[in-house]
């Protein structure tokens, strides 16, 4: 059961030396039972009280990594059911099935997905590496998957073949999904101390609960839980009770990462499984496994999926600064806009679009849009005219031309005063009028 603010105060040293960050050691334990700050945030606790803390404090449900390097992900480490209560801290990852016999042709289609969404890298994670029952053929799959970088799964519930698979995948952190009541110990014996997370799967959820308590006996606390049942609606149930079980009723035994393989619960209809995918994207699948992900399935599920793990406490920006579009040089004219990353990337698509070279200028506006930042006083004349004083841009960029948009038009006049010299320029209200805008600016 998790701490209150007061039992963590009894084990602080009650110094109030605000090295924490905290007026008080109080305050510090208040923020640290609502899990706002790290119990080691402390610099003063002894080792044993800090031991104590931290297993009370961590959070209901434990963090995983998988894969290494550039290619790391954590999973897990949620504290809520809900994105509005607080926020999901590690977004799920996307895994597709691969086999032997069509390695080449499935890493070619995994390749084509890859893309920059609001700052954010999306593309597919992993590579579900199914077993057929040739461990050799297993083998070459595996040193095949290893070379692509990306997170590898060990689909393969054969104790020597996946042996030898995680043998050939030193250092990648794969992932050994294959652990059943059935085989546990043949399993274990064959996979113990490679450091690979282990997937757990069982008939029911009662047999699950059991496998996962009896491999937390043998010290494993690297797991994760494959609710791939006989159909969807078990699989969704399952998906909810066990974190349910984990985040409310702080069941530690359910508290780790999912696994959802929804080419098995929707086998050979595609359609189905990318509708399914969205629904454990929101409740709660942590690697989501389909047959194929293509460029137009990917688009809404990977939007989905970024929209539901951003933090709704903080608003989405890109850094403020100057931005070359088209090939724009120190002649090319200056568009500004606020630094919400919707309107960026909305703005900067269609800037793209038009093919002029222009230089598209990002001020700090708090990570509002274009009139809720002029209506809060975070976009305005004064604004824009100090970042061009302190940022150096009369000095850097030979262009007086500066396009600020057309919903705060009303800018026009006070900006002349304070940038004399400068030819203001009101864009469209409309985004998706600037193509034709620019042309027609530059013709």
């Amino acid at each position: 059961m998790a701490l209150k603010g007061l039992d963590i105060f009894k084990l602080t040293p009650k110094t109030n030396c605000k090295e924490c960050g905290f007026p008080t050691c109080m305050a510090f334990s208040m923020k640290v039972a609502q899990g706002a700050v790290d119990i080691a945030k402390c610099p003063h606790l002894s080792a044993d009280a800090l031991a104590e803390l931290s297993e009370a404090t961590a959070p209901p449900m434990k963090t995983i990594t998988v894969g290494a390097g550039e290619c790391a992900h954590e999973l897990g480490g949620e504290t809520v059911l809900y994105r509005h209560e607080k926020t999901y801290v590690n977004r799920n990852i996307f895994a597709v099935n691969v086999t032997s016999s069509n390695f080449d042709e499935k890493w070619a289609q995994i390749k084509a997905v890859d893309y920059d969404r609001i700052g954010e890298r999306e593309y597919i994670e992993a590579l579900n590496l199914v077993y057929e029952g040739d461990a050799g053929a297993y083998a070459e799959l595996v040193k095949k998957a290893k070379e692509t970088g990306r997170v590898l799964i060990l689909d393969c519930d054969d104790p020597a073949a996946a042996g030898q698979a995680l043998e050939l995948c030193a250092g990648c952190v794969p992932v050994v999904n294959g652990i059943t009541p059935a085989n546990k110990d043949a399993m274990v014996a064959a996979v113990a101390g490679k450091g690979a997370p282990l997937g757990l799967k069982a008939g029911s959820l009662e047999e699950l609960h059991d496998l996962a308590e009896a491999m937390e006996g043998e010290g494993y606390k690297d797991l994760l839980l494959d609710v791939s049942t006989t159909s969807a609606k078990e699989a969704f149930a399952d998906a909810v009770k066990i974190r349910r079980a984990a985040i409310k009723k702080t069941d530690r035994t359910f508290g780790y990462p999912s696994i959802v393989d929804v080419s098995k619960l929707a086998p050979s209809d595609q359609n189905m499984q990318t509708a399914l995918a969205a629904l454990f994207v929101m409740r709660y699948g942590n690697i989501i496994i389909m047959d194929s992900i293509d460029y137009a399935e990917a688009l809404p599920l990977f939007g989905l999926r970024q929209n539901i793990y951003t933090d709704p406490q903080k608003p989405m920006t890109v850094d403020p600064g100057m931005y070359p579009i088209n090939g724009a040089d120190e002649n090319s004219p200056i568009a500004t806009t606020v630094d919400f990353a919707l309107t960026y990337f909305v703005v900067s698509g269609e800037l793209e679009r038009s093919g002029v070279p222009i230089n598209m200028m990002i001020t700090d506006a708090g990570g509002y849009s274009v009139l809720t930042a002029w209506a809060a006083g975070k976009l305005s004349a004064g604004s824009i005219a100090k970042y061009i004083e302190e940022n150096g841009i009369a000095d850097k960029y030979k262009s007086r031309q500066l396009i600020i948009p057309g919903k705060v038009a009303v800018l026009k006049g006070a900006l002349e005063e304070k940038l004399p010299g400068w030819e203001i320029i009101v864009a469209p209200n409309e985004a998706t009028d600037l193509v034709k805008f620019l042309k027609d600016f530059t013709a």
